[in-house]
């Protein structure tokens, strides 16, 4: 007598799983390309607009991959599932961490995963609003991400949060308009620009940013953690 194989039930949004479970029946879901766990519940967005997610994304991403090719010890990911703990496995539109060789704060599981909080985390709201400023800001906030940038694309707005003694406060620009990271020296950002969709000057004020002392400076001490 052959056994029966048990069929993995599908992801539905607002399951409530393990994070064992919820990969389980993510990865019998091929065709799924994102689901993510937030406090034990599975969220699963709609699909995504060109002007209401997919340029924004893209824009993001830009910025992010030439400072992280200008900044040796700084990896990003875009979409990759985040491992958090036994409930919590998001999938942020965009990340930068300091790779775990550096000093950073996330590992690399064995199977290829990343484990624990990224240093910055990136996503582009339109409906997921309220999703991405409630359970999963207070998510990221209990972990640890240290700043968390969300794109309010409905109504032209950066959120640019900063971890200070355990809660999000606001990054302020300088007078110029650009706003700048507290954790990776020289990732600037003229606000205005990125919200218009110009790309060429949000380059070239990241540019500037790439240019200081404290970028330079924090490249070689991110070599020496490495050499230790």
């Amino acid at each position: 007598m052959t056994g029966i194989v048990a069929e993995i039930p599908i992801l539905e949004p607002g399951d409530q799983l393990t994070r064992a479970e919820f990969e389980r029946r993510y990865h019998a879901m091929p065709d799924c390309k994102k689901a993510e766990l937030i406090e034990g519940v599975v969220y699963m967005p709609s699909p995504v607009r060109y002007e209401g997610h997919g340029e924004p994304h893209f824009l993001l991403n830009g910025w992010l991959a030439v400072y992280a090719a200008s900044t040796a010890g700084v990896h990003g990911a875009d979409n990759a599932s985040n491992r958090l703990d036994i409930e919590n496995e998001p999938q942020p539109d965009c990340m930068l961490f300091i790779h775990p060789d550096c000093g950073g704060q996330v590992h690399i599981s064995a199977d290829d995963y990343i484990v624990g909080p990224p240093e910055f985390v990136a996503e582009v709201s339109g409906s997921s609003l309220a999703f991405d400023r409630g359970p999963k800001l207070r998510t990221f906030r209990r972990h640890g991400v240290n700043e968390y940038l969300i794109w309010r694309v409905e109504d032209r707005r950066l959120e640019w949060n900063i971890l200070r003694d355990s809660n999000y406060v606001p990054l302020t620009p300088g007078p110029d308009g650009i706003l700048r990271s507290e954790v990776f020296p020289g990732l600037w950002l003229h606000a205005e620009s990125l919200l218009q969709g110009d790309l060429a000057k949000v380059l070239a004020v990241l540019q500037q940013g790439l240019a200081t002392f404290e970028h330079q400076q924090f490249v070689e001490q991110l070599q020496q953690r490495k050499r230790r």
